[in-house]
């Protein structure tokens, strides 16, 4: 059982630890944003029911127990309105990616910026990491638009290297370090 962390991002949003308690309010998240998740990622289709969601909870908290990710639910305002977390963490090279999601209610209104500062705040401070990847579909632009505002720096585009929809997607790289890193 992970004990609960919470990191608060404002006075109306914060990340709490996923968990199992998550898994109805998460699952209707995804349900009520499908057409506007489902255009950029892959997991959403597989998302059937609150019983997909509980597996993927599990196997988060796996992850975590293995130190090799950890994941958030962000709520504003006391609703759960998405997702965000550090995957692929590489203990031996102190690296990760910031991967996310919000509900297309949610969008525009500075929620992602700020929970991804908190997501970076705590992977170079509290875990020490040196460096943060971000990868977003070159025709995601609002997704493009975080870590460009954060001065992440864009190192390439990683060919056809997700599959959406019996699409290959093209992914553009952002990556931070922790010396470039200022809040």
């Amino acid at each position: 059982m992970m004990k609960p962390l919470i990191l608060q991002v404002s006075t109306d949003i914060q990340l709490e630890l996923i968990n199992r308690h998550h898994a109805e309010a998460l699952f209707s998240c995804i349900d009520a944003n499908r057409a506007h998740l489902g255009q950029f990622l892959p997991w959403v289709e597989h998302m059937k029911s609150v019983a997909d969601v509980m597996a993927y909870i599990q196997s988060c908290e796996q992850l975590q127990e293995e130190d090799k990710e950890i994941s958030f639910v962000i709520i504003h305002q006391n609703k759960l309105v998405g997702r965000i977390g550090l995957h692929h963490i590489q203990t031996a090279n102190r690296n990760g990616a910031i991967g996310y999601w919000l509900a297309k209610t949610a969008v525009g209104k500075g929620i992602m910026l700020n929970s991804c500062k908190k997501i970076l705040d705590h992977g170079f401070g509290v875990m020490g990491l040196n460096r943060i990847e971000i990868k977003a579909a070159t025709e995601n632009r609002r997704s493009q638009a975080i870590p460009e505002k954060l001065n992440f720096v864009k190192e390439g585009i990683l060919r056809q290297a997700e599959l959406v929809n019996n699409k290959f997607l093209d992914l553009v790289l952002y990556a931070m370090l922790r010396e470039d890193w200022t809040n």
